[in-house]
């Protein structure tokens, strides 16, 4: 009798690591997937600034509030939340941080345009 539990305890744990092994590798590809069409939807440059900086566009843009990449709104709602997470103020440290890196990515994100299209960048400054 305890021969046989032994057998059924032993095939149940190779079920169960073998579907957890499964379940491992199917994650891992979907992670994978996503990762390669998340860089696939930013343009080269993009994705390395995204690497770099460690922030996506998207986050940024959620980060100060723009919807599009204006440098004068961008600015604008960079010294405002900036200003109002100083700790000196009663802010937080850290989401001023995430502001400044939002900032950064964002920067970047204009430099990018503007030397991968100099014509728009020509009509930005005027």
């Amino acid at each position: 009798m305890a021969k046989y539990l032994a057998q059924i305890i032993l095939v149940g744990a190779q079920v169960v690591g073998r579907a957890f092994m499964r379940a491992l590798r199917q994650e891992f590809a979907a992670s994978q997937a996503a990762a390669d069409a998340r860089g696939r939807a930013e343009r080269p440059q993009s994705a390395a600034a995204s690497r770099i900086i460690g922030i996506s566009l998207q986050e940024a843009q959620q980060i100060l509030n723009v919807s599009s990449l204006n440098p004068e709104e961008i600015q604008k709602n960079y010294d405002h939340l900036f200003k109002v997470n100083d700790k000196s103020v009663g802010g937080s440290f850290y989401l001023q941080s995430k502001v400044v890196r939002a900032k950064e990515r964002l920067d970047e994100e204009l430099r990018i345009q503007a030397k991968g299209d100099p014509e728009k960048g020509r009509k930005a400054e005027t």
